[in-house]
């Protein structure tokens, strides 16, 4: 619609399931800093998946081996520890145990999402050690902090497509469900908008009112519905003649409101009688007969009333409007002082 102006290492993840926000992926890098540092390991490292790494902050070649053992490792459901891999029987003959960079320390805590393990929080070192329940716990604090992260952004995802809804059902409370435009509490509000930023730049802002004559003869004659369909159509035209930066709007029945910021009386009229020539020169079938159809309209303007308020803008557009019916229809008044 062209008229819709309106109104926001020490550690690396190895894998996602999905692509994460990177605020959640820089969260979780810090995390594994966090890690490695309390508990004084060589890497923290946070691995979500299998069979793929990234590391950074470390010299490429130790990322790569590094990435490489731990890809070679299921997650694991629970808290392990290996205090020396020498000695343990899974380990022992590892690649990267018995030979460079001979690992000697791994450990490893579930992450969790809705009781389904989704990573490890995993430890690396060059020298066998031995945790107790403080090194444990920090572990599994840890982990805690990762899960959080993803709470986190479930939220973050929430409210995200909430506020989508709510800017969708903004928006469909202000267009017209029948035509397409804005309506009548759109149209105004948008009024204001466009009157103060025209004030603001020093130009002139015209408002065009354009009615559909003899229209209720058509509603009564053929029905609603060619009625409807006869709204549609002018919709269309209307919206055809205006430039882009003007907005198009139902003000009421068959009544349509078009603003048109920087638009002086003359350039107003010169409009207003481009939608009389638009809609005259299209005979429309209703029912079993041709209609040639007209409109009426009215038009005011600031550089004529530079002191006028919204609500007197209106007024004297509706003025003019009416004043151009009175004429005998199928016209062009513009509101002048008197």
């Amino acid at each position: 619609m062209s008229e819709s102006r309106f109104l926001v290492p020490s550690n690396s993840i190895m894998a996602t399931n999905g692509s994460s926000p990177v605020n959640q992926a820089e969260n979780v890098e810090r995390i594994g800093r966090m890690g490695k540092r309390l508990l004084r390991v060589a890497n923290c490292t946070v691995t979500f998946g299998e069979n793929s790494g990234r590391q950074n902050n470390v010299e490429r070649s130790l990322a790569t081996i590094e990435a490489a053992f731990l890809a070679s490792i299921p997650l694991s459901d629970r808290m392990e520890l290996v205090a020396d891999t020498r000695s343990d029987p899974s380990y022992s003959s590892h690649r990267q145990v018995v030979g460079a960079p001979y690992i000697r320390f791994y450990a490893s805590y579930p992450i969790k999402r809705k009781d389904e393990v989704v990573g490890n929080v995993r430890l690396i070192d060059y020298a066998p050690h031995v945790f107790g329940s403080e090194e444990e716990q920090i572990l599994a604090d840890l982990a805690a902090l990762v899960e959080r992260e993803f709470l986190l952004d479930a939220v973050r995802a929430a409210y995200i497509g909430l506020e989508k809804k709510n800017r969708s059902l903004r928006r469909d409370s202000m267009i017209d469900p029948l035509i397409g435009t804005w309506n009548r509490t759109a149209i105004i509000r948008l009024l204001k908008q466009e009157t103060e930023q025209c004030k603001k730049e020093g130009k002139p802002l015209s408002l065009v009112f354009a009615d559909i004559d003899s229209f209720k003869k058509i509603n009564e004659k053929h029905g609603r519905n060619e009625g409807d369909r006869i709204l549609m159509k002018m919709a269309s035209r209307l919206r055809s003649c205006i430039h882009p930066g003007d907005t198009l709007g139902r003000y009421e029945g068959e009544k349509f409101m078009i603003i048109m910021p920087g638009a002086s009386h003359a350039v107003a009229k010169a409009i207003a009688q481009r939608l009389q020539t638009v809609i005259m020169s299209h005979a429309e079938p209703v029912g079993n007969e041709t209609v040639n159809l007209t409109i009426s309209s009215g038009t005011v303007s600031t550089d004529m009333f530079p002191d006028a308020a919204i609500d007197e803008l209106v007024f004297r557009v509706d003025s003019a409007l009416q004043a151009a019916k009175n004429a005998g229809r199928n016209c062009v008044i513009q509101a002048v002082p008197s």
